[in-house]
């Protein structure tokens, strides 16, 4: 796999992740002769003092590959990778909206399911929702698999039940439906998927500030082949990752960023996540 240092832009005070936009707006001060596959690429600039972006790129898209990148400037200089903080935005329960009739429809289909002890399992939870989901003929997806209503039941689960009762459940679709919502906004051409990179501006807007080794993580776990998210691996890395910043949250006593696990602490951290 090729890199090639394609281009070089002037910053503008802003060391966080580049979004979209910045490259709709801003114009290459520099970039490569030639754009070839080539094992090494050299070029020689001169630019005046200030703080540039250099972007590496593959020379086939959604391509992924380690690469050296050596600046040599007659002054001395700095450089440093470009990452974002890793943190989360509000995970807390959300505000219940007004009730509605979709709303009366889940109370009921959660009641007829959960029987007698009010509480539904996976198995449950994926009927329920995959019941729900048939209703939206506007959203390509087949459903959710079962492993990924387990993941939205150990988020949901306070109790250590294994189960989630009513109001946990109507936490849960909240959180689905804001998520859904995301979701269509980058599906722009209804094909049931985003893509890898249109997941990075999806996390932003659900509130996760994650970094580049992260965002690798992601698309290994959740990307298929082509480099595309469906429906289903979307919302099951959103479980994921909320699950797992409320656990840390929970663990990171004084708040400094650090916690400290013992081997049965991790496991049932990481077992039931």
């Amino acid at each position: 796999m090729y890199i090639l240092p394609s281009s070089c832009l002037q910053m503008q005070g802003d060391k966080k992740h580049l979004q979209k936009d910045f490259f709709l707006y801003n114009a290459s001060k520099v970039k490569c002769k030639s754009y070839i596959n080539m094992r090494e690429i050299a070029e020689r600039f001169r630019l005046p003092p200030n703080e540039y972006v250099i972007i590496p790129s593959t020379y086939e898209p959604h391509q992924e590959g380690e690469f050296i990148l050596r600046v040599f400037s007659e002054k001395r200089s700095l450089s440093e990778e470009v990452e974002n903080k890793i943190e989360a935005g509000n995970i807390s329960p959300a505000e219940r909206d007004t009730e509605n009739e979709q709303d009366n429809q889940f109370r009921n289909i959660f009641r007829q399911i959960a029987g007698d002890d009010m509480e539904i399992s996976a198995d449950e939870l994926r009927n329920v929702l995959n019941n729900v989901l048939k209703k939206h003929k506007d959203l390509k997806t087949e459903g959710f698999a079962l492993e990924s209503c387990r993941s939205m039941i150990a988020l949901m689960d306070t109790d250590g039940s294994g189960k989630i009762n009513l109001d946990e459940f109507r936490h849960l679709w909240t959180k689905i439906k804001s998520w859904q919502k995301i979701f269509k906004r980058y599906d722009t051409d209804n094909s049931g998927t985003i893509s890898s990179y249109e997941m990075r501006n999806a996390v932003k807007d659900a509130g996760f500030q994650l970094n580049n080794q992260l965002y690798d993580i992601i698309n290994m776990r959740y990307a298929n082949k082509n480099m595309n998210i469906d429906f289903d691996s979307f919302i099951c890395c959103f479980v994921r990752l909320e699950g797992m910043f409320r656990a840390f949250q929970a663990f990171d006593k004084d708040g400094d960023g650090i916690i400290k696990l013992n081997v049965l602490e991790w496991l049932q951290l990481t077992m039931y996540a």
